[in-house]
């Protein structure tokens, strides 16, 4: 099979995660890191599960997996990720791989979950499709993604980006229309419905309190991290501290006496069956 042709949005992803494992896993990772029980709950993992984890990061629900006793596959897009997860993991098989190309056999999978991995793909029902042909019939396929509109932690960053004034970049191209799906429960659902094909689909939001501190999320976009730290690092030094000057004070609103930021967030959590 040729390769997929890959999209500007898949292009703009590679940029933006090159070398940033260790970045991410320091801030935004403890973030995602908060939906991975219920994550593996939808997809029915426990001892014995032959498990894919497609967009693994720092392999964060790889691990959790392995806790399980479960028999885990990995896969991502940066090599970085690649080679810290595989440290990170024991017991994980951890392969360089993009969507919607894997390298496996059709229902090689009793589950496959992406934590967050629609959010970083060019061709959503293209991925929904090819994480269908690596599950087995009547396994089990859980997703999760950011809601929109955001919930107000969520959208602190991105406040103080536009306080600033900072536009995003020509060269950050969003997905495209006709790729775009709504990011609501009702969306997500109908996605997996019928790019994925799957039956018996569930979804629900998932709502936290994120804790950390000024300057743990302050270090992620300053460092490039994520669109959200491309937009930021966009325009030099100048304008990198432009943005913290006016995240400083809108994070005051998000601050516990404790001096720690507390910050709502929700994802959407999205699951079905395979069918025969």
């Amino acid at each position: 099979m040729a390769p997929a042709a890959e999209t500007p949005f898949d292009a703009s992803e590679r940029r933006a995660w090159a070398g940033r494992a260790a970045a991410y896993g320091a801030g935004f990772g403890r973030l995602c890191a908060y939906t991975v029980p219920r994550l593996l709950d939808a997809a029915g993992v426990t001892a014995g599960t032959r498990l894919l984890d497609v967009g693994t990061g720092t392999g964060t629900a790889a691990n959790a997996a392995i806790a399980r006793g479960a028999e885990v596959t990995a896969v991502d897009a940066e090599p970085d990720m690649v080679r810290t997860a595989t440290a990170a993991a024991p017991g994980v098989t951890v392969r360089l791989a993009v969507l919607p190309q894997l390298p496996f056999a059709d229902a090689a999978f009793d589950a496959v979950v992406g934590n967050f991995v629609l959010n970083h793909v060019g061709r959503p029902r293209a991925a929904l499709a090819e994480l269908r042909r690596v599950t087995r019939p009547g396994g089990r396929i859980a997703l999760t993604i950011w809601a929109a509109p955001p919930a107000p932690g969520q959208a602190l960053l991105g406040r103080a980006v536009q306080a600033a004034g900072v536009p995003r970049p020509i060269d950050i191209p969003a997905l495209a229309p006709e790729d775009d799906f709504p990011r609501t429960a009702e969306g997500l659902a109908e996605l997996l419905r019928t790019a994925g094909g799957l039956s018996a689909v569930e979804c629900a939001a998932v709502s936290w309190e994120h804790r950390t501190t000024l300057e743990e999320w302050w270090r992620g976009p300053a460092a490039g991290v994520a669109t959200i730290g491309r937009v930021v690092t966009s325009q030099g030094p100048a304008t990198v501290e432009r943005v913290k000057s006016h995240f400083t004070p809108l994070a005051a609103e998000f601050t516990a006496p404790d001096g720690q930021l507390v910050l709502p967030h929700t994802a959407l959590l999205a699951s079905g069956t395979v069918g025969g």
